[in-house]
């Protein structure tokens, strides 16, 4: 009658028993396992693990009150764990090489199939503000004129700090 009971209790809360197992104590032992070896597939594995993971606890964080609707949520967590850290699904893995590469490799076209951003034309292939203003003065001025000017706002920086200015004095006219 009492090993019935035990029986029961461990059924009725399977998910709360495994899900610790198969979530952190399993994940826990293989990464560190590949860390001491020399293979990256398995790096892979357990990085993508625990950012998929930390992405679940977010998740689950955030929408605590609307999962507490939904009573099949820990048995599909427990599923979805389970897919992610056996090493015979290497669920990881896949995540990270169909979803996570191609977004980090390309944000722009992942991003556009996603949801749609409006961006202004052309705005990576400007180049710099500053760049272009030096490389016009050097081209009118030249190199030497370009250094002193260079030379002439350090040695005004050094006089500015060591009469104990504040940092904006120089910005205002009073």
């Amino acid at each position: 009658m009492g090993s019935q009971n035990f029986l029961q209790v461990v059924l009725k809360n399977f998910d709360v028993l495994a899900l610790p197992l198969v979530t952190l104590v399993y994940p826990l032992y293989a990464s560190i396992k590949a860390i001491e070896t020399r293979s990256s597939s398995d790096d892979q594995q357990w990085l993508t693990y625990w950012v998929l993971y930390s992405m679940i606890t977010l998740f689950e964080l955030t929408f605590s009150k609307v999962i507490e609707w939904f009573p099949i949520w820990p048995y599909a967590k427990l599923i979805v764990s389970c897919w992610l850290v056996l090493p015979h699904f290497n669920g990881a893995a896949y995540v990270y090489k169909h979803v996570i590469r191609p977004f980090y490799m390309n944000p722009q076209s992942a991003t556009s199939t996603i949801w749609y951003v409006p961006r202004k034309k052309n705005i990576f292939r400007k180049p710099d503000d500053i760049l272009t203003a030096a490389e016009k003065y050097i081209e009118e001025h030249g190199t030497g004129e370009f250094q002193r000017m260079i030379t002439k706002a350090e040695k005004e920086e050094r006089l500015r700090r060591s009469n104990n200015y504040m940092i904006f004095d120089d910005d205002y006219m009073y």
